[in-house]
């Protein structure tokens, strides 16, 4: 360990940024879609349509999932979502609960996030899928349609942060200078 505290954290979550080390992961990395440059630089907010907001995120309810008990297989289609999206994958976290056998977790995401809270005795599995950038959040939803054979799938799409007057116009809000005592 290195003795800052970030590098720190990252070790303990099996991320080490020692490319030397056992323990440490490389980013996987997509070819993102085309993006405004001159903003790339600056953030990762979208525009579409004329509007500008910082992310998509899809809530996602399967009925009648199949396999949304099986840990290895949640694991494996949530990397095949981040690569289908093309996201970059920081971390997966996975908790198999006993004795229903429900999974929770997520994959951490440059972009963002993508979430997973399974009840295998009702069949049922609720995702978030969050992605900011040159990402296809939608492709995510074919992966886990194919992944876990649901009866029904249900996707709502939020736009977060169109509502943001300072980011539908344009421009970032001003600093506010911190008052100083005399």
């Amino acid at each position: 360990m290195s003795g800052n505290p970030s590098d720190d954290a990252l070790f303990q979550l099996g991320m080490d940024l020692d490319p030397r080390s056992s323990t440490a992961q490389t980013e996987e990395m997509h070819t993102p879609c085309a993006v405004d440059s001159a903003q790339e630089a600056r953030d990762f907010f979208c525009e579409q349509d004329g509007v500008r907001f910082a992310g998509t995120h899809l809530i996602v309810d399967l009925i009648g999932a199949e396999r949304i008990d099986d840990l290895q297989h949640v694991e494996d289609t949530l990397r095949h979502c981040v690569e289908a999206a093309r996201a970059t994958l920081l971390h997966i976290h996975l908790h198999h609960f006993t004795p229903n056998g429900g999974i929770s977790g997520v994959a951490v995401l440059a972009e963002s996030h993508i979430s997973i809270h399974s009840w295998p005795e009702y069949g049922y599995a609720a995702l978030d899928v969050f992605m900011c950038g040159a990402t296809d959040p939608h492709r995510a939803v074919d992966v886990l349609r194919f992944a876990f054979s649901p009866e029904q799938v249900i996707v709502n799409e939020i736009l977060r942060g169109k509502e943001m007057f300072r980011w539908t116009n344009g421009s970032k809000k001003p600093s506010i200078p911190a008052s100083v005592s005399a």
